[in-house]
């Protein structure tokens, strides 16, 4: 069985179509929205109801490191437009998902999607051939694949919301708690990768991401033929050994509009 896996869409619904193309099945490991595109600041979510101007001086604040009080300081004036500014972000989301999953919907193969942290998982609409399967191990071609969500914070960091926006992080027990419920597999999804230096660190950004200590601590433990994640875009190296498993991060699918192969 072939399977395509991507992950970090980020609203490219135009390769997302293409993206099953010659395979038995879909693998999706997140961050299907783009609320914010730092090269473009005409696209997102942001942009759309800020405008291009706020998206870019966002970009600008989050490339140079400004301070946490600047940049939520910029979000606070601009969504004072909006007598309910929750609500209209819900709505764009909404409207984003619809066009993304009426494509996987319609790639005539079987999905497997789970959701990433720039992802809102209530607001997926239900869909024909997509199976949302976010805290599951699901048997695919006589394998037990695991599939895990979102993204943990440091441990004693909480998910406290900033603005209307909420990004699917999770706290570090509750993401590590349900990574341990997770029964047997011989694969794992994951949208965050393992804790090891050269998945973790983006050279683009020069810092390294969050990754999961836990995560390295069950695939040395356990030994799944693969790990398979995305979440940083452009990290120093794209796979690795833990032990005997091959971990890979399939790519930036909105930049490199390609999907990772794996064959079962």
């Amino acid at each position: 069985m072939r399977l395509h896996v991507v992950s970090d869409v980020h609203g490219n619904a135009a390769a997302l179509a293409r993206a099953a193309d010659g395979a038995d099945g879909l693998i999706v490991l997140g961050d299907l929205l783009e609320f914010i595109d730092y090269r473009d600041p005409q696209n997102g979510i942001v942009a759309r109801l800020l405008g291009t101007a706020v998206s870019a001086e966002f970009g600008r604040m989050r490339r140079i490191g400004a301070p946490r009080a600047q940049v939520l300081g910029l979000l606070e004036r601009s969504w004072a437009r909006f007598s309910d500014p929750a609500g209209a972000v819900e709505e764009a989301v909404r409207e984003q998902y619809a066009e993304l999953f009426g494509v996987l919907g319609g790639l005539g193969v079987p999905v497997w999607a789970i959701p990433g942290n720039v992802d809102m998982p209530g607001a997926w609409p239900e869909t024909d051939g997509v199976l949302p399967a976010d805290g599951r191990v699901i048997e695919i071609a006589g394998r037990r694949v695991g599939f895990l969500g979102g993204v943990p914070l440091p441990p004693g960091i909480d998910p406290r919301r900033a603005g209307p926006w909420q990004p699917y992080f999770l706290e570090h027990e509750d993401w590590t708690a349900r990574l341990e419920a997770l029964g047997p597999a011989d694969l794992l999804c994951t949208h965050v990768p393992p804790e090891h230096p050269v998945l973790t660190y983006d050279v683009v950004t020069r810092r390294g991401e969050i990754a999961s200590v836990p995560l390295t601590d069950r695939i040395r433990a356990e030994e799944p033929t693969h790990a398979l994640f995305g979440h940083v875009h452009q990290p120093l190296a794209r796979r690795a050994r833990v032990g005997r498993t091959e971990c890979v991060n399939v790519g930036h699918f909105r930049a490199l509009e390609r999907p990772y192969v794996l064959h079962l």
